[in-house]
C-alpha cells in the first residue's frame, strides 16, 4: 500500500477519522499540519507513521519539508479534505510529480464563479451569476441579475458571510458587512427546497452516494436564532423528486472531471420541478453530516472513502434508515443553566436516538452564528421518513436549553 501524505490530519476534528481510516485500510500515513503533535486527536496521532509540524499557510515551507522528506521516504499520494488547503495539496502533487487533481482541476471546486462558468458551458442550470471585488461591481451585477439575489464569498464554505438581498436599500445595508471579503459571488436567489448530493468516487466511478434534505434552508437557519436546523439523510434515493437532482450531480462530476474522493454538492428543487445546481466542494459535508450518513447506512464511510482513494474500489453500502441531525441553540446568553424536555423525549423516542451531544449545564454557550453545531446536537434515525421528521420536529421544538 502507498505512503500517503494527509494535510491537516487532526483539524477539523473529523479529519482524524479520515486519517485513521487511511491507516486501517493499509496506507502508511504521513501527517502535515499546523497543530503540535501533542494536541492532535488521539485517533490521528495513533494512525501516523510520521508528522511534519509546519504552517499550512506557508506553501513554500510545506513543499520544502516534503521535498526533504521525499529524499528519505517515498511519497505516493497526497490527500486533503479541508477546503482551505486543497489547492496546496494540488500544488504538492505538481511539485513532486504525484497523481491526483492538479491546481487547474482544483480551482473550480474553490472558486464558485469559475465553477459555475464550467457548468454553464456543460449546459447545467445554475443561478444567474457574476463575481466582483468592488462595490461598483456588486451594484452592476445586482442591476443585471435582479432581486432577490444572494451575495457570498467565491471561496467560502457553508453559509458564512452569505446574505439574501431583496432590494437596493438592503444591498446598501449588506455592503459594509461583506467589506472584508475580497471577492464575492452575486447570484440569482432560487426560491426552492434545498438538498445535497454527496458522493464517494474511486477510479472515475461513484461508489457511494447520499442525498440530504435541509430543514429549513441553511440561509434561513443562519438568519434566525430560534431555529433548530436539521439535516436529513434520505433512505430512498429513487424518490421521484430526487431523480433529476441526482442526475444533475452525475453531470457535474463529469463536467469537472472528478475521479476520486468525497464530493459535497448542494442543489435546489423549485415548486415547478425544475432543478438548479448550487455548488460543489471536493470534500465531505461538514457539521458531522458524515456521522449522520453513517447512521443511515450502518457503515463506516470514513473507511469507504479511504478504500476508494487508495484502491479505486469499496464495499457496497446499504441504506436501511433515514437519519437526521438537529442542532440546538440555547435561549439567553452566558452559561447553560438548565435543559427542559429531554427526559420526556428520551422516554418516548429513545430508541430512535443515536447521538446525544449537548453542552452540559455550566458550560458557556457558543456563538450560534459562528458554528452550525451551536450548543449541541442530536442524531436520530428511523426507516420511515414521516415518522423521523415528526420526531425530529419534536426535538426541535420541545427540547430547550437555557443560558444566563
Amino acid at each position: 500500500m502507498p505512503n500517503v501524505v494527509m494535510l491537516s490530519p487532526g483539524f477539523p476534528l473529523e479529519m482524524a477519522y479520515f486519517t485513521r481510516a487511511l491507516a486501517e485500510v493499509g496506507a502508511t500515513v504521513i501527517g502535515v499540519g499546523d497543530q503540535p503533535v501533542g494536541v492532535l486527536p488521539p485517533e490521528a496521532r495513533a494512525a501516523l507513521a510520521h508528522y511534519e509540524h509546519v504552517s499550512l499557510a506557508d506553501e513554500d515551507a510545506v513543499i520544502a519539508a516534503l521535498r526533504g522528506l521525499s529524499r528519505h521516504a517515498r511519497i505516493d499520494q497526497v490527500e486533503c479534505l479541508w477546503e482551505p488547503y486543497m489547492v496546496l495539496a494540488a500544488r504538492i502533487r505538481e511539485e513532486l510529480g504525484l497523481p491526483g487533481m492538479t491546481v487547474a482541476q482544483t480551482w473550480p471546486f474553490r472558486d464558485k464563479e469559475l465553477m459555475k462558468q464550467v457548468l454553464d458551458a456543460a449546459g447545467i442550470r445554475t443561478p444567474r451569476h457574476a463575481s466582483t471585488g468592488t462595490n461598483a461591481g456588486i451594484y452592476a451585477a445586482a442591476e443585471q441579475i435582479g432581486y432577490p439575489l444572494i451575495i457570498k464569498p467565491i471561496a467560502g464554505a457553508g453559509s458564512a458571510d452569505t446574505y439574501r438581498v431583496d432590494s437596493l436599500a438592503e444591498l446598501e445595508t449588506v455592503l459594509p458587512m461583506i467589506g472584508h471579503v475580497e471577492t464575492v459571488s452575486v447570484e440569482e436567489f432560487i426560491e426552492a427546497e434545498e438538498f445535497t448530493y454527496d458522493t464517494i468516487c474511486g477510479a472515475g466511478d461513484i461508489l457511494y452516494d447520499n442525498v440530504s434534505w435541509y430543514r429549513p434552508r441553511p440561509l434561513q437557519a443562519r438568519s434566525h436564532e430560534w431555529i433548530s436546523p436539521q439535516t436529513v439523510a434520505l433512505r430512498d434515493l429513487d424518490r421521484a423528486e430526487l431523480v433529476a437532482g441526482i442526475e444533475m450531480g452525475h453531470q457535474v462530476i463529469t463536467a469537472l472531471g472528478f475521479t476520486a474522493g468525497f464530493t459535497h454538492m448542494e442543489w435546489y428543487r423549485k415548486a415547478d420541478g425544475e432543478v438548479v445546481f448550487g455548488e460543489i466542494g471536493a470534500r465531505p459535508p461538514g457539521a458531522r453530516t458524515v456521522d449522520v450518513m453513517n447512521y443511515a447506512c450502518d457503515a463506516d464511510l470514513f473507511r469507504t472513502w479511504a478504500a476508494a482513494v487508495l484502491t479505486g474500489r469499496a464495499e457496497p453500502v446499504a441504506r436501511p434508515y433515514n437519519a437526521a441531525s438537529i442542532f440546538k441553540r440555547a435561549r439567553g446568553s452566558g452559561h447553560i443553566d438548565r435543559v427542559e424536555g429531554l427526559d420526556r423525549l428520551l422516554a418516548e423516542h429513545g430508541d430512535s436516538v443515536c447521538v446525544l451531544d449537548l453542552l452540559p449545564v455550566g458550560a458557556h454557550r457558543r456563538d450560534w452564528r459562528a458554528t452550525l453545531i451551536s450548543d449541541g446536537m442530536i442524531i436520530l434515525r428511523d426507516p420511515d421518513l414521516d415518522r423521523l421528521v415528526t420526531i425530529a420536529d419534536r426535538f426541535g421544538s420541545e427540547l430547550q436549553l437555557y443560558a444566563r
